[in-house]
């Protein structure tokens, strides 16, 4: 069954935190330490910077009181973004599936009060895979009969790590920025572009090496995840481009936005050029579930008929997924 991708959107707060703050938190870590690690020069936070620099956030639930910007409505804004994009009024969208690594409340579904926010009186629930879960959330709908969907559906992923950073932990504190991503598919109408290939495989044996507790903070195994993260990047994007890539169409790969030297290093192995390469962690960190989408939406008044893009992630759990992006002539 082909699921129709027809807008895209996105939104990062406001609050800064560049590798200049964290250098001045104290915590045994300089810009050059972490260009060198993870290539991240700075991030975005609903926290506020003083919150951060008084507290180093030392517990997680006094960050769900001092957020300026709640999930709900970071997603709202994507979701926004997304609606106008693909052209369709609001009162369209007939469905609101959300999830993330770090939902606001545990009940309501985070979707419902992403619909409360939007006004919307649709059915509204959670799909929830971590970093992976806008993946699983297109790759389940992909599965459904479509005639038992509604004409358009609201995918949101709304994650903001940084209430569950530890920040006298140098190791996570540098690793996480919060963002909200969004998007209208169908499986009724055709859009901007088809998803084509949708995959999904989980080793729930690795489940402890990613967590992020009901309260607590973040925590992983973190050379495991990243040898584990570039091996199945590489796996599945070379496997979208060997079943789907087409000779006259270009093939562009966006990756789960955990590192910059990680994304370079799957490059360099499938081959991927500099200029078919898209991201965004540089400059806004690790931002979870809505980290590849985010850049997808980023470029998406450049994307042409001639595009392919392959979009790969991985997650807690341990899972990975990915699918193509065919844009489509008369987009």
């Amino acid at each position: 069954m082909t699921l129709a991708l027809h807008g895209v959107g996105h939104v990062h707060p406001d609050n800064e935190i560049t590798n200049r703050f964290l250098e001045d938190l104290d915590i045994g870590t300089t810009d050059d330490w972490i260009l060198e690690r993870v290539g991240i020069r700075s991030r975005r936070t609903v926290l506020p910077l003083d919150y951060i620099r008084e507290t180093r956030n030392r517990d997680p639930r006094a960050a769900l009181e001092a957020a300026v910007i709640s999930n709900a409505e970071l997603g709202r804004r994507a979701a926004e973004k997304a609606i106008a994009r693909a052209g369709i009024a609001k009162s369209q969208i007939g469905m609101v599936i959300s999830g993330a690594s770090a939902a606001d409340t545990a009940s309501p579904a985070e979707a419902c009060n992403v619909a409360r926010a939007l006004d919307l009186e649709v059915p509204a629930f959670d799909i929830n895979s971590a970093c992976t879960s806008f993946f699983v959330q297109m790759n389940l709908l992909t599965r459904m009969q479509p005639d038992q969907l509604p004409d358009y559906v609201l995918l949101v992923a709304p994650d903001c790590l940084t209430k569950t950073v530890d920040y006298s932990d140098r190791s996570s504190a540098v690793l996480w920025g919060d963002a909200a991503a969004a998007a209208v598919v169908s499986t009724r109408h055709p859009g901007r572009a088809r998803v084509l290939g949708s995959t999904l495989e989980s080793s729930p044996a690795g489940n402890a090496k990613v967590v992020v507790p009901r309260i607590g903070h973040f925590r992983q195994d973190g050379r495991t995840v990243q040898t584990f993260g570039i091996k199945r990047h590489v796996r599945c994007l070379k496997s979208l481009r060997d079943r789907l890539g087409l000779r006259d169409r270009r093939f562009h790969f966006v990756g789960h936005q955990a590192n910059r030297l990680m994304l370079e290093s799957v490059c360099n192995q499938v081959g991927i050029p500099p200029e078919r390469h898209h991201s965004n962690v540089e400059w806004f960190g690790n931002t979870g579930a809505a980290g590849a989408v985010s850049v997808v939406s980023e470029q998406w008044e450049k994307w042409t008929p001639l595009d392919d893009v392959a979009v790969v992630g991985v997650g807690s759990g341990l899972t990975w997924s990915g699918y193509l992006l065919r844009f489509e002539v008369g987009s």
